[in-house]
């Protein structure tokens, strides 16, 4: 790590956090008993950023931040401390993107040591956490818990760090310029006769420049998954439309990854089209010697790696090294 980066954590560690505009407090002791109230609050033209502190407790309500609310940050005392959770499953009647417990869409927003959930359960199917739309959505040290289709990043440039993600089935989806860097990808137990896919990305036409990365990140079991991991299968992705690209790279991988490493959608729909990478990975699911033989799959080169580090794919000139840790090159 550079100077840089440890004094930030350092900063990030010792509560070095903004002064809030509102605090949220479930107990009565901030502004607002409830996140809804607090955005409701908010002004309708405000200059720089909107800080809302949301303190301890979980918050059972459904949060949207709407496209009219831009340059706002939420930050919360720690991501199992402050959560945002709800149950909205696709078996109950909701269309996938409305089972949300949390939806960002206004651009720039910044989430930092607050938790999203979905407690539906994997009997339920699609049940999103969190649904981020918002260019320039930015998520340190957050956590996002569900089963199917977790975190949906949905569009636009979006970066995650040092957040940790569990799930089951398609976990990261969307089609966002999405990279994740130092997260820890927690694969849980699924239903019986079911299979794990950490990212089915959705890139529809081959000249967006949308995709997955995972940088730097750990994918390994849950303690739920651990002790049965031998009786599921569980792959890094697959296509969910026909140019689905996902790069893993410089990342540990635990043993619960399929010697195949990527998984078929349906029948050869995107095998030819897809773009699906790994770059330098280490740990007993990285070998990519037995990995499938599709056209666009491949091992990248550092060359190519480069292509999808945080400078050149996210154009992260939006990011503010200065308070949010960051990694630009290949480590």
């Amino acid at each position: 790590m550079s100077q840089h980066e440890r004094r930030m954590l350092k900063g990030a560690a010792a509560g070095d956090k903004p002064k809030p505009n509102v605090v949220v407090a479930k107990d009565g002791s901030g502004d607002f008993k409830t996140i809804n109230e607090a955005l409701a609050a908010m002004p309708a033209k405000y200059e720089g950023r909107y800080v809302i502190y949301v303190k301890e407790g979980i918050y059972e309500e459904k949060v949207v931040i709407t496209k009219k609310m831009v340059n706002v940050t939420m930050y919360g005392d720690g991501s199992q401390k402050s959560m945002i959770s709800g149950n909205k499953n696709f078996v109950d009647g909701v269309r996938t993107f409305q089972t949300a417990s949390f939806a960002a869409l206004g651009d720039g927003f910044l989430a930092q040591a607050i938790g999203f959930r979905n407690t539906a359960g994997p009997e339920k199917h699609q049940a999103v956490a969190a649904r981020v739309q918002a260019d320039r959505a930015i998520f340190l040290n957050c956590r996002f818990e569900g089963y199917q289709d977790t975190l949906y990043a949905q569009a636009h440039r979006q970066y995650y760090r040092s957040c940790l993600i569990t799930g089951t089935i398609d976990f990261i989806f969307g089609d966002a310029t999405a990279i994740f860097q130092n997260c820890n990808i927690m694969v849980r137990k699924p239903l019986e006769k079911q299979q794990n896919i950490v990212t089915a990305q959705g890139r529809a036409d081959k000249h967006e420049t949308t995709g997955i990365v995972l940088q730097n990140c750990k994918i390994l079991p849950d303690k739920t998954l651990e002790p049965v991991k031998a009786q599921f299968k569980t792959y890094l992705g697959r296509p969910w439309k026909e140019f689905s690209r996902t790069v893993v790279m410089e990342s540990t991988i635990e043993d619960i990854i399929h010697p195949d490493g990527w998984l078929p959608w349906q029948g050869d729909f995107a095998l030819k089209t897809l773009y699906y990478a790994e770059f330098n990975n280490q740990g007993p699911g990285a070998k990519t010697d037995a990995r499938v033989k599709w056209p666009g799959y491949k091992v990248l080169d550092k060359e190519e790696a480069a292509k999808f580090t945080i400078g050149t794919f996210l154009e992260a000139d939006w990011i503010d090294s200065k308070s949010v840790p960051v990694h630009v090159g290949l480590f």
